[in-house]
C-alpha cells in the first residue's frame, strides 16, 4: 500500500512514525512545502522567539531518522491538486500516486486587509520558522511593540516583546482577552500577570487602520487613539488550510470534514491535526493543539492499517508567558458554572468548568496538581463537587 502524507508538521511525522510502528513497511511518502524538516510550532511563539531554543531543538525527528525508517521525506515540495480518480497528488516537483492519502495540511493565521495597512513591513504574524526569523532581529530592546489581538499567540508574544525588553501594547477588539477559549476568570489571571510585567492591555478597541506608507508606524483604533509603533504583531486567530481538498471536491465544514475515524468524504483520504473538522454530539468541532494533531494522527495511521476504531478527543493545552504556566485539559464550551480555587501563591490559581453536575474543562495557572487532577477526572469521565473545590486542602480528596 502506497500512503502518501501531505503536510510535514506535528501530525504528519506523529502519523509517519506510527505508520511505520505498526508494521507498514510499504511506500510511504511525506511532504512539506518548508524547506525545514518538521518541527515543533508551540515554541516558535516563546523559547525560539525569545532566543533560547534552536532550529536543531525545534525539530522533530534527526534528519537520518528520515532514512533509516524508509520515510521519503520530500521537504520544499508544495501539493498543487489531488485527482481522486486516478489516486494521483500532483507536486510542484511532480506526481505522487498514492493508495491512501493523509491530509496534515495545518491552518494558516489569519492576516488583516491591506486596504487597512495589512501588508505593510513591519506588521507580522507567527505560525512557521520563516515568520519568526523575520521577526526576531525587530524584537530590539526599547522598540515599541503593539501586539494585535488577545488570544495566546498574541499574549505569548507580548511576554516575549517585554522579557526582551520593548514597551509593548496589546490591542483587543473583543470585551476581554481569551473571549472565545477561556472563562473571564481566566482572563483576569492573564491580564493581572501581563499588566505586573508591564505590558499595556486595551480590551473592547478596534483598529481602524494600520498607519504608515513604506512601514507601517502605528495603529488607529476607533476611538481615534493613536498607538505609535516599531513593529507590530496581529495575532487574530487561524484558518485551516483547505484549499487542495476543497478543488478535489471534498466535503468541508470548518476544516477537512471527517468521521470518526478520520477518514474524507473520499474514503481513500484521510485527515488530521489543525486542518480536520471533526463531528461530535455538539457539531464540527476543530482543536488546534499539539495534543490532537499527535493523538488524531496516530489514530487516523492506525484505521488506515485497518484498526477501525473511532477517535475520542482528549483535548489538552498550555501557555508559557514570563515564568508562569498555563495547563488546560477539556474543552470549556458549553459551561454553565465556573469555580475559582485560589493557588498557593498571588497569581496562582485553577479555574474549573462545569456543565450541569458534570466537570469538562479545568484552567490552572502555575498549579500542575491542579491541572493534573482536573485531568484526570476528565479524562475518566468522572466528576467532582464543585462546592469543595475551593476549600478541600488536598485535591487528591477529589479523586
Amino acid at each position: 500500500m502506497r500512503i502518501v502524507i501531505a503536510g510535514a508538521g506535528q501530525a504528519a511525522a506523529s502519523m509517519a512514525a506510527k505508520l511505520r510502528g505498526l508494521g507498514h513497511d510499504g511506500p510511504l511518502t511525506v511532504i512539506g512545502d518548508e524547506a525545514a524538516p518538521p518541527y515543533q510550532r508551540p515554541p516558535l511563539s516563546k523559547a525560539y522567539l525569545l532566543g533560547d531554543m534552536g532550529l536543531d531543538r525545534l525539530t522533530l525527528r534527526a534528519p537520518e531518522w528520515w532514512a533509516e525508517n524508509g520515510i521519503d521525506l520530500r521537504t520544499g515540495t508544495r501539493a498543487t491538486a489531488i485527482d481522486t480518480a486516478a489516486r494521483m497528488v500532483a507536486t510542484d516537483a511532480g506526481p505522487v500516486a498514492y493508495d491512501a492519502l493523509a491530509l496534515c495540511l495545518g491552518a494558516r493565521p489569519r492576516r488583516l486587509p491591506a486596504r487597512i495597512g495589512g501588508h505593510l513591513p513591519g506588521v507580522h504574524t507567527i505560525r512557521d520558522l520563516s515568520d519568526v526569523d523575520r521577526l526576531r532581529p525587530e524584537l530590539r530592546p526599547g522598540a515599541r511593540l503593539v501586539v494585535i489581538g488577545g488570544g495566546y499567540i498574541g499574549l505569548e508574544a507580548a511576554a516575549v516583546a517585554r522579557k526582551l525588553g520593548l514597551a509593548v501594547t496589546l490591542i483587543e477588539s473583543a470585551p476581554r482577552i481569551l473571549g472565545r477559549v477561556a472563562a473571564s476568570e481566566t482572563a483576569d489571571l492573564i491580564r493581572d500577570l501581563h499588566r505586573r510585567h508591564g505590558t499595556t492591555i486595551r480590551e473592547g478597541e478596534a483598529i481602524t487602520r494600520i498607519t504608515g506608507t513604506d512601514r507601517a508606524t502605528g495603529v488607529e483604533l476607533t476611538s481615534g487613539d493613536m498607538i505609535p509603533a516599531d513593529v507590530i504583531v496581529t495575532g487574530i486567530g487561524v484558518t485551516p488550510v483547505t484549499d487542495l481538498a476543497e478543488t478535489a471536491g471534498l466535503a468541508t465544514d470548518n476544516g477537512i470534514a471527517t468521521d470518526s475515524y478520520g477518514r474524507s468524504s473520499d474514503p481513500a483520504i484521510w485527515a488530521a491535526g489543525d486542518c480536520a473538522s471533526m463531528l461530535t454530539d455538539t457539531g464540527w468541532m476543530r482543536l488546534e493543539s499539539v495534543g490532537n494533531a499527535i493523538d488524531m494522527a496516530e489514530a487516523v495511521a492506525a484505521n488506515i492499517m485497518g484498526a477501525d476504531t473511532p477517535y475520542t478527543p482528549k483535548p489538552w493545552f498550555w501557555s508559557d508567558q514570563y515564568d508562569a504556566k498555563l495547563q488546560i485539559a477539556g474543552l470549556g464550551t458549553g459551561a454553565d458554572r465556573i469555580v475559582t480555587r485560589a493557588g498557593d501563591q498571588p497569581g496562582h490559581g485553577s479555574v474549573w468548568y462545569f456543565r450541569g453536575p458534570q466537570l469538562i474543562a479545568v484552567d490552572a495557572l502555575n498549579e500542575p496538581r491542579a491541572y493534573m487532577i482536573g485531568k484526570r477526572l476528565i479524562e475518566a469521565g468522572r466528576t467532582a463537587d464543585p462546592d469543595l473545590i475551593p476549600t478541600t486542602p488536598d485535591l487528591k480528596a477529589l479523586m
